[in-house]
């Protein structure tokens, strides 16, 4: 069990595999070692904020980011988060549609469009690119949510290999298409 253990949370700090662990091939290793270093290397020197109700859905998201190098702003309610943003000016912003009515203290009915739509009156968080995220109806959310300014939308579950090439694509670019003409 202990085996086990240092297997399945080895990977998380960066331990060595036992020894007793078989080895890979040279061109194995060679290309685990290139997509580690790829995926360390994406976040470096780039914050992102996370904002959802759902603290799994933030850790979750906070532990694979950090992992990828990312410095990684989290806020669960909407206040917060274009608070965050405004002062902290991440490079991009991953963002939740729904949030139950008693979430934030504001006394505003916060959801992922009205998050977006206050950023947009801020100089400081205008440009900043939005992926949506959301457990809701795809069909239903995803062409507003574009329409809205945001640069991509993801179903929950997030296929997070997706994600990331998604926001490397949306750091590429420097900004929010919508709002840079």
């Amino acid at each position: 069990m202990k085996l086990f253990g240092k297997w399945l949370f080895g990977k998380w700090r960066k331990d060595p595999p036992p020894a007793d662990e078989p080895a890979f091939a040279g061109k194995e290793v060679a290309a685990l070692s290139s997509q580690n270093q790829v995926a360390t290397n994406i976040g470096k020197g780039r914050k992102i904020l996370v904002v959802d109700d759902n603290m799994v859905v933030l850790k979750a998201f906070e532990l694979k980011l950090k992992a990828c190098g990312f410095e990684v702003l989290t806020a669960s309610e909407g206040a917060a988060a274009v608070s965050i943003a405004r002062q902290s000016r991440p490079d991009l912003i991953v963002l939740d549609i729904n949030f139950p009515p008693e979430v934030g203290s504001s006394g505003l009915q916060w959801d992922g469009f009205n998050i977006m739509q206050w950023m947009r009156r801020f100089q400081e968080a205008a440009k900043i690119p939005v992926i949506i995220i959301t457990s809701g109806e795809a069909a239903k959310f995803k062409d507003k949510s574009l329409a809205a300014g945001a640069v991509e939308f993801f179903q929950k579950p997030v296929n997070f290999d997706e994600f990331l090439l998604a926001a490397n694509k949306a750091l590429s670019a420097g900004g929010n298409p919508a709002t840079t003409a």
